[in-house]
């Protein structure tokens, strides 16, 4: 479901595997506050090119550690977005809050 790597800024400090839903979210939401909290730089990295799935509550899991790493003056970025993933930021029209490029003839 999560893989830990190494805090080093070219390796994700986190890369998210499968399912980010619902069914996932307690799993993942305490390997997120590790990785957030063992981060040994300003920025932490996570990884989303393996997500197969997203809803809200992955979403909400994105919010919350943009807010966690806020709170230790930590920079949460994501990368390597899915498709899954960029639709759902699409929809939502987030893609300026979590500093994704929106997709080519969104709508929103």
């Amino acid at each position: 479901m999560a893989e830990a790597t190494s805090p080093d800024l070219a390796v994700p400090a986190l890369c998210i595997l499968g399912d980010f839903t619902i069914f996932a979210a307690a799993d993942l939401k305490p390997k997120i506050i590790e990785a957030i909290n063992q981060g040994e730089t300003d920025e932490v990295v996570i990884d989303l090119a393996d997500v197969s799935e997203i809803d809200s509550a992955g979403l909400q899991l994105m919010v919350m550690a943009m807010r966690e790493g806020a709170a230790q003056s930590k920079n949460v970025r994501f990368t390597r977005h899915s498709e899954p993933v960029l639709n759902l930021i699409d929809l939502f029209g987030l893609s300026g809050f979590f500093g994704t490029p929106a997709l080519a003839g969104s709508t929103h």
